[in-house]
């Protein structure tokens, strides 16, 4: 599979790009767990059938310390036993969220996650999960492939690490 477009080609897509990355920069400053939030962008890659971003959020959710049996399990957290209360409020409200046209975001999803999670990390809740539908629309639209993604290859990407656009 070849991507129809490289984003980064276009002076316009990879300022945008930059800045979708940084601002997702500031989810790691939030109390969610690295592990949490890369199984919510998995599950969100997998229901859009994003390849590249399964890739990306499988190989980070290992290095965060995730195991194989729990990631193949994402796909059916609903009919595993593996995942915490916590876990599940926010894989739910991560499929609500990401089927918006199906029925939105139900009142039992969202009790659920303000259940288990404090205002700030509902907030980054939203946040990740809107960020990364964004990001999965955007590989699904380019066919960006899944399978040679190396956690933290965006690093480069960061303002931080090169000058501003």
């Amino acid at each position: 599979m070849e991507p129809r477009f490289n984003l980064f080609d276009s002076p316009t897509a990879a300022k945008v790009a930059k800045r979708f990355y940084n601002t997702s920069l500031a989810l790691e400053g939030s109390t969610l767990p690295k592990a949490l939030r890369e199984l919510v962008e998995l599950r969100v890659g997998q229901i859009n059938g994003c390849g590249f971003c399964v890739d990306v959020h499988t190989k980070e959710a290992v290095a965060a310390g995730e195991t194989a049996l729990r990631l193949n399990l994402v796909a059916a957290w609903r009919h595993s036993t593996v995942f915490t209360e916590a876990e599940r409020a926010a894989l739910a409200l991560a499929e609500e969220g990401t089927r918006l046209s199906d029925h939105g975001v139900s009142d039992e999803a969202w009790a659920e996650v303000r259940k288990h999670f404090d205002d700030d990390q509902v907030g980054a809740l939203v946040c990740l999960v809107s960020l990364i539908n964004a990001a999965t629309r955007m590989n699904v639209i380019v066919r960006n492939p899944g399978g040679s993604y190396e956690p933290g290859m965006f690093a480069s990407t960061s303002s931080t690490s090169s000058t501003s656009s």
